[in-house]
């Protein structure tokens, strides 16, 4: 396989890509598509469509409250698992045994203000949930606080990318889109860069 190419061709179909027109043609089943972006993780998804929203593309408060339930029923569903199917998981997947261990740890230490704040830490993101379900929390905690937190999320990630659109919108006018997509290619081509590595490394 020629990754240049493959590269090129995939530049190629994201700078043919128009983002307004996708968000204006699929409508309220954008929305949907945030809830399931949101569920699975989204940061990056999140940014974009706070940027679409300040050219009224989309309404803000309608964003950040499906992130917010999108962000909170995902975890939630990642501490039932790992309450529920935990240590079958980690016996699967024993590379995110140290993961659940450091969070097992911060957990004990700083209980209520891990919760508000673990989607903010980078390499711990993705396992807190599911390792908090395997730890001793009791699961009404989690959840009130979980709440809050998917909603500080929510709401920081939303406004940045917000404040991005406006701030792109006021200095470059109808150039934004350009800047987005460049973007979107960048983060695209970093994530596709990060699967060819571990696909070399495990060759």
């Amino acid at each position: 396989m020629d990754i240049a190419a493959s590269l090129a061709d995939i530049w190629q179909a994201i700078s043919n890509f128009d983002v307004n027109e996708f968000i204006e043609l699929h409508g309220n089943w954008f929305y949907v598509i945030t809830f399931v972006w949101t569920f699975l993780e989204g940061e990056t998804f999140v940014l974009f469509a706070g940027a679409a929203a300040a050219q009224d593309i989309l309404d803000i408060r309608m964003l950040i409250a499906i992130s917010w339930l999108g962000s909170y029923c995902g975890d939630q569903t990642y501490f039932y698992l790992g309450r529920t199917f935990g240590p079958g998981i980690l016996k699967r997947f024993p590379k995110m045994q140290k993961g659940a261990d450091k969070v097992a740890s911060l957990i004990l230490k700083y209980d209520i203000a891990f919760i508000l704040t673990y989607r903010f830490i980078y390499g711990l993101r993705n396992v807190s949930s599911f390792a908090m379900g395997l730890s001793g929390l009791d699961w009404r905690k989690f959840a009130f606080w979980n709440f809050w937190a998917a909603g500080i999320w929510a709401v920081t990630f939303s406004m940045v990318g917000f404040l991005f659109g406006e701030v792109l919108d006021n200095v470059l006018g109808h150039a934004i889109e350009t800047v987005m997509l460049s973007l979107l290619g960048f983060v695209a081509a970093i994530y596709i860069g990060k699967q060819i590595w571990k696909k070399i490394k495990k060759s």
